[in-house]
């Protein structure tokens, strides 16, 4: 009679396990936003399966590595750079940017000097790093980007073999984008072109006219498109606008790319987040997903205080462009990345 009920007992075990497995599966399956309390400019690398994230800390960059990129507050972040205590590059380190270009990693950010904490004063770096883990190895200076103009927020792509570099330049009273292709991941070549600056009064809120943080996205037609936040960060009205060239379009032509007229991801009063900006993207685990990273605010009038990083899934129009959707309400569960 023992030996039967035990058995029973186990059989009954065998046969929930399943659910039980089926019920853990669907609760690791969703997640919500924000993913870190805090996290302004945030950025997501990904190679060989992993993912690396970074946002701005001001004195130095971090970099935390994780499978699971809705699990990134489970994560403990390596610092693998810190600024030094004098030089052009020794304050406000701000919108680092992790790349994998020829065979090496690329860590782009932007940094003014400590005695000239100013606009005119802000540039553009790179560090490199040969390891096949961004985490460990050592990340050698190769200095300055050698930019017409003072500016900020700098991202890197590549496209038919060609590497660009495109940033937000100070010019006169407003921010503009500028491009420039590279003769390698350090050096720009002397061809640097303004390819679009503020117009439409989207993009002149908070008392700043402003495009910035620029960052490049290829359609599945080949339509090549850079997302930019537009407007001051400390105003709720700071939104993503989207320029829009053809897949062989020249680039540094300002003639090919098309601007526009409002605002592609804004500010959503009814979901409580205001401020949605400087953006990234990445892909699922399995690659059949598109994901926009993003800062944003879950109170009006919070300025840039306490931007916490967020993600959600995109979807492309028939037109080819992306739909970025409306941002995701705090704390609502979302499918996570497909795998």
């Amino acid at each position: 009679m023992l030996m039967r009920v035990t058995l029973a007992a186990l059989a009954a075990m065998l046969l929930c396990a399943p659910v039980a497995a089926r019920t853990a599966t669907a609760a690791a399956a969703t997640f919500s936003n924000p993913l870190l309390p805090s996290g302004p400019d945030p950025w997501v690398a990904q190679r060989d399966g992993w993912y690396y994230y970074t946002h701005t800390l001001g004195d130095r960059i971090a970099l935390w590595k994780t499978r699971d990129i809705t699990r990134l507050a489970e994560t403990t972040p390596v610092v693998v750079w810190r600024a030094p205590a004098n030089g052009p590059n020794s304050h406000s380190v701000w919108a680092p940017e992790l790349h994998y270009l020829k065979g090496k990693w690329y860590l782009y950010y932007s940094a003014s000097d400590r005695r000239h904490d100013d606009d005119a004063h802000r540039h553009s770096f790179v560090l490199e790093n040969a390891s096949d883990d961004p985490t460990r190895g050592e990340w050698i200076d190769k200095g300055m980007l050698k930019t017409d103009h003072a500016g900020i927020d700098g991202t890197v792509f590549e496209l038919h073999g060609r590497l660009y570099f495109v940033y937000s330049a100070y010019i006169g009273d407003h921010s503009d984008l500028i491009i420039a292709p590279m003769a390698n991941p350090w050096t720009l070549s002397p061809q640097q072109v303004d390819i679009a600056h503020p117009t439409h009064r989207w993009e002149m809120q908070g008392g700043r006219k402003i495009l910035e943080g620029p960052e490049f996205l290829q359609g599945p037609s080949g339509k090549v498109f850079l997302t930019y936040s537009a407007s001051a960060c400390w105003s709720d009205d700071y939104a993503l606008g989207l320029l829009s060239a053809s897949a062989d379009a020249d680039l540094t032509d300002p003639a090919s790319w098309t601007k526009s007229a409002q605002p592609v991801f804004a500010q959503s009063a009814a979901n409580g987040v205001y401020a949605p900006g400087h953006n990234g993207f990445f892909k699922s685990p399995d690659g059949k997903q598109d994901w926009i990273i993003y800062h944003a605010t879950t109170g009006p009038g919070w300025k840039c205080k306490q931007r916490s990083p967020r993600i959600q899934r995109f979807d492309w129009r028939s037109d080819g462009t992306p739909d970025f959707g409306l941002p995701v309400k705090t704390g609502v569960p979302q499918a996570a990345p497909s795998r």
